[in-house]
């Protein structure tokens, strides 16, 4: 995998770089560390490997939704980490147990893309305002029914999962980049990825990490043309 440095306290580790980039973020706090997604295999070993050059343990496991290249990987680390806690939100936690039935007042389609059977259980079902250590839960529906992001309240990292894509360019899930089209091929419902989209920048994070991608420092501008990009998309497709 390959590991880069976020800002002050995360690392980005990243499966497939030059071919399929999917992205997991360990994030360094005072009591262990928190790592969000975990891609498609287990990235126990380098997770290890950080925590003991850093001096902390895991303690947590973050999601930011369902998918399988963001779950895929937390069977294999929970076996190297029996402790760790798995944390999801409440909604998507339901996709994880194989229901995609609809709620009321929702949008009446299933859950689109790649999902897996798991052999865990979630110990925390997260709602919007809850903490995970520094990580402020946004809700951040679209992509996923359940779909939520992570802000750093200490610095501003924004941890956007899937609601924005970096590779192939910026994009509003939902888009389709032609270079790295998966993300929009697995998105649940445009319009609500786009409000997601809005509100996400209305955050003012100080960088954006997705799922899917580079890091992008003082994100603005860019999630401001992806939005505006997404708006002329979606329409033509009404």
């Amino acid at each position: 995998m390959r590991i880069r440095r976020v800002g002050q306290h995360a690392f980005q580790l990243t499966r497939f770089a030059a071919l399929f980039p999917m992205n997991c973020y360990l994030v360094l706090e005072e009591d262990g560390a928190t790592l969000v997604d975990s891609t498609t295999r287990s990235p126990a070993a380098e997770v290890a490997r950080l925590c003991t050059e850093h001096g902390v343990a895991l303690r947590r496991i973050a999601l930011t939704h369902a998918h399988g290249d963001h779950v895929g990987g937390v069977a294999g680390v929970r076996e190297a980490f029996p402790e760790v806690e798995i944390a999801i939100g409440a909604r998507d936690a339901r996709l994880l147990a194989g229901d995609k039935s609809t709620e009321p007042g929702e949008p009446q389609q299933p859950a689109r893309g790649y999902f897996l059977t798991v052999s865990w259980t979630a110990d925390r079902l997260l709602q919007p305002g809850d903490r995970v250590g520094s990580l402020e839960v946004v809700p951040a529906p679209g992509h996923t029914p359940g779909h939520v992001a992570f802000l750093d309240v200490r610095d501003r990292s924004l941890v956007a999962g899937d609601a924005y894509q970096t590779r192939g360019g910026i994009a509003v899930s939902g888009v389709l980049r032609p270079l790295f089209p998966f993300p929009a091929l697995a998105t649940w419902d445009k319009p609500s990825a786009l409000a997601t989209a809005r509100a996400l920048l209305e955050l003012r994070p100080a960088r954006l990490a997705t799922g899917h991608g580079d890091v992008l420092e003082s994100p603005a501008a860019a999630m401001r043309g992806a939005i505006e990009m997404a708006e002329r998309v979606f329409s033509k497709a009404r």
